[in-house]
């Protein structure tokens, strides 16, 4: 079981949740999300990194960004993230050291155990931040708004391999929550996605990172033949549909087989966002841009897909 929270989604947290445009993930975050990880590892050997397509029998196919706004409830607008995961420390106001910045933004340093070069432990992170204290006063929950941000992007969205360390490369956008609605968060989750799945195409690496909600949301909804049974209630954002799934805990071997198999058959499917009892809990926001970016699955050019990596590991 993998939970996604952690943190208590505080109401006096949502007006910073508003303003960076991140409520919708905030609200998603706030439920357990299971992995299938046979049914995902299926469908991410069908990933070619050489077009950013999953090759299926009836074609190629792959998540874009209309994907990411459905199921993820992340803005498409706005200015491009950029930075460097290694050196993200030059870009924090006054080349102020990393860790002194944490501190001025949050209000308190981690331990120096608690502390592995540019990330925090999980644990000492939840434990400080996981609740914020009543009474408090704007500043303070002002600081804890900040820690959940960073939180969310860390874990939700930008995860890494570790599943127990949250990097701190988010600081320099914390600290002007007032401009970070002017990002376009859905183009770097996508992004991110696409450069773990062809990380893990290579035979070497065992493991897979990134938003995987987003990526296995993506196959109940394109793929019905793939759904767990009795999750027919529509909520918004569409990928809180799943909420509460449990795949099993049978061995991992057969089960991707199985998917394997199951993929094989696969036809292309019509759009599924489409259906009118899927509009009505679909934000208005979203709506707007849908006849911007509605390609099908059989009908996608996939050079016209590819999002240049926002942040470049070095």
């Amino acid at each position: 079981m993998r939970w996604q929270q952690g943190m208590c989604l505080d109401e006096r947290y949502v007006p910073y949740l508003q303003m960076a445009r991140l409520y919708h993930l905030a609200r998603l975050n706030n439920r357990c999300f299971r992995l299938d990880e046979p049914l995902v590892s299926a469908f991410v050997e069908r990933w070619r990194p050489e077009t950013h397509t999953f090759h299926m029998p009836f074609g190629e196919c792959t998540i874009t960004l209309q994907d990411v706004a459905y199921q993820l409830g992340l803005p498409v607008d706005g200015h491009y993230v950029s930075g460097c995961l290694t050196d993200f420390h030059v870009y924090i106001e006054g080349g102020r050291p990393a860790w002194q910045r944490f501190q001025e933004l949050l209000g308190v340093l981690p331990p120096a155990d608690q502390i592995q070069k540019f990330a925090v432990n999980c644990t000492w992170f939840q434990e400080t931040f996981g609740e914020c204290p009543d009474g408090a006063d704007e500043e303070t929950v002002r600081r804890f708004a900040r820690a959940y941000i960073i939180m969310l992007l860390g874990t939700q969205l930008f995860a890494d391999k570790s599943s127990n360390r949250i990097h701190i490369r988010w600081l320099p956008f914390v600290a002007r929550l007032e401009e970070m609605g002017g990002y376009s968060w859905r183009s770097v989750a996508l992004a991110w996605l696409y450069r773990c799945m062809c990380q893990v195409a290579n035979r070497h690496v065992v493991k897979l990172a990134g938003p995987l909600q987003l990526l296995q949301s993506w196959i109940f909804w394109r793929f019905p033949g793939f759904r767990p049974v009795g999750y027919d209630a529509f909520s918004w954002p569409l990928a809180s549909r799943w909420s509460g799934y449990n795949p099993g805990v049978s061995e991992k071997g057969p089960r991707v087989q199985m998917a394997r198999l199951r993929i094989d058959m696969l036809q292309a499917r019509d759009e599924p966002y489409f259906a009118a009892e899927v509009v009505a809990v679909v934000h208005p926001e979203i709506l707007r841009l849908r006849l911007l970016l509605s390609p099908k699955p059989s009908t996608i050019d996939a050079q016209s897909l590819i999002v240049p990596l926002s942040f470049v590991l070095k």
